[in-house]
C-alpha cells in the first residue's frame, strides 16, 4: 500500500466526490460513520459564495484554465486535507464548457495541474476516466500530484455499465503514485478492491446511507434523515436540497417511491419534519 503524503485518514475507504449530493451535512455524517476522508462535489475557482469545510475533505475543483486557482487555493488551503482537480465528469454540461473528461488539451491541463502545484503544500490528486488521452495525462500527474483516482468507465458509459477494472489495474501498474479506485464501489467488494490499490471510493452506494462506512470502521452510527436535517438547519441550503436528500433517505425503504412522492409534494419546512418524524425517515 501506497500512501498518500501529508494526508492522515482513518482508513482507506472514502466517500466519492458527488454532485449535489455531498454538502457538509452529508459529508459530516458520513466521516462520523467511518469515512476515512470526503470529498466536495465539484466546485469552480470562481465561485464566491461560502463554502462549509468543517468536515477537512478535499475539495475537487474543475475548469479549464487557470484562472483564479492560486487565490481559490490560498483562501481555502487551511481548511482543506488536499486537493482534487476533476479531469472525470462526463456530463454533457461538461462537454458543453470544456471540462472535465472533455478536457484533453494537455498544455491546459499541465498549466492548472502547475497552478495547483505551486499554490499548496497539500496533497493534489487528479481524477481520471478511461479515455485515449489518460496514459498521457498521468504523464503530468507525476509531475505535479500526489496521487491519481481512477474511475474506469468510458464517458459515453457514464455512471452505468461495468467499469473496466483490467484498464484500472494498467493504470496503476504504470505509476508509482497511490491509486484512488472508484467506480460500484460497494461493501461487498471494497475489500477485494483493496488489495489492487491503495484507495477506494464509495459513490452511489453511499447515497442515503451515510451508515454504510459502519462497515469499514468500528463505528456503530445508526443515522436517519432527522440526523442529517438537524445539522443541515445550522447551514444556509435551499430547501430543494433538504427534499432531494430527504428522497434519497428513503433508499431501501419498502414503499420508498410511495414516500418520494409525498415529500416531492411537501412545500415548507415545517411539513418536511412533521413528515419525517411520522414515517421516521
Amino acid at each position: 500500500m501506497k500512501l498518500i503524503p501529508n494526508l492522515k485518514t482513518s482508513n482507506r475507504i472514502f466517500l466519492a466526490p458527488m454532485e449535489e449530493v455531498n454538502d457538509i451535512a452529508f459529508r459530516i455524517l458520513c466521516k462520523k460513520a467511518g469515512a476515512g476522508l470526503t470529498f466536495t462535489g465539484m466546485i469552480h475557482p470562481l465561485y464566491e459564495k461560502e463554502i462549509y469545510l468543517t468536515d477537512s475533505p478535499i475539495l475537487q475543483l474543475f475548469g479549464n484554465s487557470d484562472e483564479g486557482i492560486e487565490k481559490f487555493i490560498k483562501k481555502y488551503d487551511d481548511k482543506v486535507s488536499g486537493w482534487d482537480f476533476n479531469l472525470g465528469c462526463p456530463a454533457k454540461t461538461a462537454k458543453k464548457h470544456y471540462f472535465g473528461s472533455f478536457l484533453s488539451d494537455l498544455e491546459k491541463i499541465e498549466k492548472i495541474l502547475s497552478t495547483m502545484r505551486n499554490s499548496t503544500r497539500k496533497p493534489i490528486i487528479i481524477k481520471l476516466r478511461k479515455t485515449k488521452q489518460t496514459p498521457k495525462i498521468l504523464k503530468l500527474a507525476k509531475k505535479y500530484c500526489d496521487a491519481v483516482c481512477i474511475h474506469p468507465r468510458t464517458i459515453s458509459q457514464g455512471y452505468s455499465g461495468i467499469p473496466d477494472l483490467k484498464f484500472a489495474e494498467k493504470i496503476k501498474s504504470k505509476t508509482n503514485l497511490p491509486v484512488i479506485y472508484s467506480g460500484n464501489v460497494t461493501k461487498e467488494n471494497a475489500p477485494e478492491l483493496l488489495k489492487k490499490f491503495d484507495y477506494v471510493m464509495i459513490g452511489r452506494e453511499a447515497i442515503g446511507r451515510p451508515n454504510i462506512f459502519n462497515f469499514f470502521s468500528d463505528k456503530k452510527t445508526n443515522f436517519t434523515f432527522k440526523d442529517y436535517l438537524n445539522l443541515a438547519e445550522k447551514y444556509d441550503f435551499p430547501f430543494r436540497q433538504l427534499k432531494f436528500q430527504a428522497m434519497n433517505f428513503t433508499k431501501g425503504r419498502e414503499n420508498s417511491a410511495e414516500m418520494r412522492l409525498k415529500i416531492a409534494k411537501i412545500k415548507r419546512l415545517k411539513e418536511l419534519k412533521e413528515f419525517v418524524g411520522k414515517e421516521e425517515l
